[in-house]
């Protein structure tokens, strides 16, 4: 394990992840479909590709849409990761990390989907569905 990389594992120790890339900020989906998953807005960083995993056996990967899937332990049920497939990277629960103070809340996406009964008060950028999905489109 390098000084930067970060070690993350689910509630029952069965699967533990190793992040090589270094981890500065973090991002809120308020899709329907990850409120629906976790009960509430994911919060996850982007780690990139180099992301590996030990205990692939207890892991389960739900394809959730046509580009992406969701992966959480089999035994404990703990949600590991989003992967979107076109371009390979892992984002990655926040919770799953000991996060250092210098990482800030960078993003809010479907924005437009968020309930009302809840707000952030960090200072981010907020895109609609709409804006995501065309940003991804042409990349």
């Amino acid at each position: 394990m390098t000084e930067q990389s970060k070690q993350a594992h689910c509630l029952c120790n069965a699967v533990s992840l190793s992040i090589a890339d270094p981890i500065s900020e973090l991002h809120i989906c308020h899709c329907s479909t990850c409120r629906q998953w976790g009960g509430g807005p994911m919060m996850v960083a982007n780690c990139g590709t180099k992301v590996s995993f030990k205990g692939e056996p207890y892991i389960v990967r739900y394809h959730s849409s046509e580009w992406a899937e969701r992966g959480f332990c089999k035994q404990c049920g703990t949600h590991l990761f989003y992967h979107y497939l076109e371009s390979g990277s892992y984002f990655i629960p926040a919770g799953l990390m000991q996060l250092g103070d210098n990482v800030t809340m960078a993003s809010q996406i479907f924005i437009d989907e968020k309930p009302h009964y809840y707000e952030f008060s960090n200072d981010t950028v907020k895109m609609t569905g709409a804006e995501v999905i065309a940003q991804y489109s042409n990349e």
